[in-house]
């Protein structure tokens, strides 16, 4: 880069600098006439209600919606080919998510990540359906691909398309944007760590997830985030023994303390999430979250996808316990128009509500799913919706 364009680079940044230094002096100013100690958002004054959340709201007084399978593209080659051996499975395939810094400006805020362990590089970077579907290689996948670290897709060999492929490069996207929106209410990364053996002939098994690998999947989250981006089980945990003790006795940081930042969770079941503590009791040094049961010492997190489990649901969330469900599944819901387990999720309590459909789907039924008023995030309907009155909280 020449002189002129590191100076216009350094001017740029200064004046950035400059703004966003104003811009924390008036909202200070601001804050300060405000009534923070107000019973509602509403009573806290005119333009104070952002404020008054900040301070009084928790990362768990909110509810979102965000993205399954975050970065899957489809493969009308391989869903024809897939429907010829698969004829009832194919449907649950046959869906595709823009980019991900896309998604976040759409307003989703949970993502999810499929990962499958590469330490060498290149086990993955020549998929058996690439042959299947008789299309030549492309030489920027097999170089991504060819990188040691962690990939993202769903199936080896067989449902392999994403819109980012290494982990890395999918981080590095989400906190670019992150970056560039501080604002932004907490994000949830939701990651399913794949070992299974492959469906195609020639093609390559997953590695196991072994805690050496886990150790692997930190370092690659602490390489692209700093300490300050992230919200980690040690954060929550602050003073008390365990992490389920510091959730139900004293809770999730505030809203305002939890703005611009990533919340990390494994969503896998015992075997995984045993081999991610290495021992540890109560995920002490760990950047993500386990999807664990309630009774568990490092129980702050929980999955609970089904229909079935809105009780559930609405206890843990009424408990302190931070809930991710889903609205929609296997494109079911999209094809059929039905929208009992949308509407059952967003009223669940559930902080983060997952779909593959924040959009119609062309060619199907109008289902989809958003908040009202298109907003991006508001008040927990079990935690905190009598206290917002309706305003959103992004």
């Amino acid at each position: 880069m020449s002189d002129m364009g590191k100076d216009r680079r350094a001017r740029q940044r200064w004046v950035a600098c400059a703004l966003a230094l104003v811009a924390c002096t008036a909202a200070s100013a601001a804050s300060a006439a405000c009534k923070l100690d107000a019973p509602d958002a509403p009573q806290a004054g005119p333009g104070c209600a952002s404020a008054w959340m900040d301070r009084n709201l928790h990362l768990n007084d909110i509810l979102a919606v965000g993205t399954h399978n975050s970065y899957h593209l489809r493969s009308p080659v391989l869903m024809t080919l897939i429907k010829g051996f698969a004829p009832k499975a194919w449907q649950g395939l046959d869906y595709a998510h823009p980019p991900l810094n896309e998604q976040l400006d759409d307003g989703m805020r949970a993502l999810e990540l499929d990962l499958v362990y590469d330490p060498k590089g290149g086990r993955f970077a020549h998929p058996a359906g690439l042959r299947l579907e008789r299309l030549p290689e492309d030489p920027a996948y097999v170089a991504a691909m060819s990188k040691p670290g962690f990939k993202v897709l769903h199936i080896q060999d067989v449902d392999f398309r994403s819109n980012c492929l290494t982990f890395v490069e999918c981080l590095t996207i989400i906190r670019d944007w992150s970056r560039a929106h501080p604002r932004h209410v907490p994000i949830l990364i939701t990651m399913n760590t794949n070992d299974a053996r492959t469906r195609a002939p020639g093609g390559v098994d997953e590695l196991p997830f072994t805690t050496r690998a886990y150790d692997a999947l930190d370092a690659e989250i602490r390489s692209v985030f700093s300490p300050a981006e992230l919200i980690t089980p040690d954060d929550v945990r602050g003073g008390y023994r365990t992490l389920r003790e510091a959730v139900l006795k004293h809770g999730w940081p505030t809203l305002g303390e939890s703005r611009g930042r990533f919340l990390f969770a494994l969503d896998e079941g015992k075997t995984h999430d045993d081999a991610y503590r290495g021992g540890r009791r109560t995920l002490e040094g760990r950047v993500l979250f386990v999807n664990t049961d309630e009774s568990s010492p490092d129980a702050g997190y929980i999955t609970l996808n089904e229909h079935a489990d809105a009780p559930r649901i609405t206890a843990d969330v009424k408990a302190g316990f931070l809930v991710r469900t889903r609205a929609d599944a296997d494109t079911v819901e999209a094809r059929s128009g039905d929208v009992t387990r949308r509407d059952a999720a967003l009223a669940s309590g559930a902080q983060y509500v997952s779909t593959d459909y924040p959009h119609p789907e062309p060619g199907l039924t109008g289902y989809h799913v958003r908040l009202p008023g298109h907003a991006i995030a508001v008040c927990n309907p079990v935690r905190a919706a009598a206290k917002c009155a309706g305003i959103p909280v992004e």
